[in-house]
């Protein structure tokens, strides 16, 4: 509970100051010849103060009322202006290599979906590429079909290589027409533009036209990884070839776009590559702070005119002052 007027309480300290002054002037014997009119009055005890009391809690109870006391609390407002995100996924057979654990596909979807928790107000949409592309799944906040596309991500379901700039391309398609400001490309590889028909600097340029900044997170360890080289009965079949990345063209679609470029050799790197581009790409927040209040005055208001009226009725009735 809090006052409107708390200065005013202040007045409650009158009546105390009143009665240490009463308390400190010397008394001033009253001579009676009969002293049987006293005793008669002594004997009302209690009743004979009920009519003071009455008259100073309904003081109180006015001057309780006069400082505006209320309940409330701080509510707070929060308008989010979202960031438009798309998360352009290679999906290639490279993409099951084991330089990561268990391998880099399953590693950059149990990334890609810890980003999606991490944010709250921003349209994400994800875009699946091999030697094509797919929107997995358009622009949206619906975050848990976010995350069970995501996981739902696996190798086979487009014909196999690694089409960078289709993949840029169509990722571009989907965020450029999204309200507000900041629009944004997650753009994870692990290899070179091999398929398509669309150059990945021609597609960078088209994006930074459209001001979109695109973030490009190059995949895989330095030498030789463990690569799938084909199926057979028992699954998979694994050599050790040598890793393919194509880093400078990963540098020039960032650095022409506003972004920058990562590289994850591990999972750890990985992980701390994500959480550096939700760093980076801060959701704005506007609050605004107001206070709703629920006066209480009026209850109290009408308790010291119940007290007032009550010490009326008393010193009209049972307790009548001597003359």
């Amino acid at each position: 509970m809090t006052f409107a007027r708390p200065w005013l309480l202040l007045l409650l300290v009158l009546p105390l100051a009143w009665w240490w002054w009463r308390r400190s002037r010397p008394d001033k014997a009253t001579p009676y010849s009969d002293l049987g009119l006293v005793r008669t009055l002594a004997h009302t005890g209690w009743l004979g103060h009920l009519p003071r009391w009455c008259r100073w809690t309904a003081y109180a109870a006015w001057v309780f009322a006069a400082a505006g006391p209320r309940f409330g609390g701080a509510q707070v407002e929060i308008k989010k202006e979202g960031i438009a995100i798309v998360l352009a996924v290679d999906v290639s057979s490279s993409m099951l290599a084991e330089d990561f654990t268990p391998n880099r596909m399953e590693v950059a979807k149990q990334q890609a979906n810890a980003f999606v928790r991490g944010r709250s107000a921003d349209r994400i949409g994800v875009v699946a590429f091999a030697a094509e592309a797919l929107t997995q799944v358009p622009l949206t906040v619906d975050y848990a079909v976010l995350e069970r596309s995501i996981s739902d991500l696996r190798i086979g379901i487009l014909e196999d290589g690694t089409a960078i700039g289709t993949g840029l391309a169509t990722a571009i398609n989907r965020v450029r027409q999204a309200p507000g400001k900041s629009k944004v490309i997650l753009l994870l590889t692990d290899g070179e533009n091999n398929r398509g028909t669309v150059d990945p600097r021609t597609a960078a340029a088209a994006a930074a036209a459209l001001g979109i900044r695109v973030y490009t997170i190059g995949v895989g360890t330095e030498g030789e990884a463990l690569y799938p080289t084909g199926r057979g009965l028992s699954g998979y079949r694994y050599e050790r070839i040598p890793v393919h990345l194509d880093e400078d063209l990963l540098r020039s679609i960032a650095s022409s776009t506003g972004g920058r470029y990562f590289r994850a050799k591990d999972n750890e790197a990985l992980t701390r590559i994500f959480q550096q581009i939700d760093a980076l790409e801060k959701t704005p927040i506007q609050i605004t702070r107001f206070v709703k209040y629920e006066e209480i005055g009026k209850p109290a208001l009408l308790f010291g005119l119940l007290a007032l009226a009550l010490e009326l009725l008393l010193s009209a009735t049972l307790v009548v002052r001597a003359p």
